[in-house]
């Protein structure tokens, strides 16, 4: 793989990508780069901040309250989770349960637990649990991700 870059003043940022074959990791590529330009807005400590998707590790919804997690702070969100149902699509947040979407490029490892579950161990430790319901998706992105 060859990178390149060059400053073009007085243009947008514009990323080309060439490849002799498309692949998973073309694929790949191509979705990291679409998932710089997400970002949602949470609050903490009285500050509105604005949070990339890709430090996000997970969004859970509790008690009707919706909290974006990174490796460290939690923020609250003011949307609904069928806003980030929307934004997420073809994104590394995938949904996990009917209340919790993870972030696969932080995932480190998931293992079978009972009940059909599993559970999503994240690379700073927190563990999440998978429903049956997600199970078929999380297990085909965690393979793809092992490639």
């Amino acid at each position: 793989m060859r990178v390149e870059q060059r400053q073009v003043k007085d243009q947008p940022l514009t990323v080309i990508i060439e490849y002799p074959e498309y692949d998973h990791t073309v694929d790949n590529l191509i979705k990291k780069i679409k998932n710089m330009s997400i970002s949602f807005t949470g609050k903490t400590e009285g500050k509105t901040v604005s949070i990339d998707i890709s430090d996000i590790y997970y969004i859970e919804n509790v008690e009707r309250k919706i909290f974006l997690y990174s490796r460290k702070d939690v923020y609250r969100y003011d949307g609904n989770m069928t806003d980030i149902d929307n934004a997420v699509i073809d994104t590394d947040l995938v949904r996990i349960s009917r209340t919790c979407f993870m972030n696969v490029s932080h995932l480190r490892e998931i293992m079978q637990i009972k009940n059909s579950h599993l559970e999503a161990v994240m690379d700073n430790g927190e563990k999440l649990i998978v429903s049956r319901k997600y199970l078929k998706d999380i297990k085909k992105i965690f393979r793809r991700k092992m490639l």
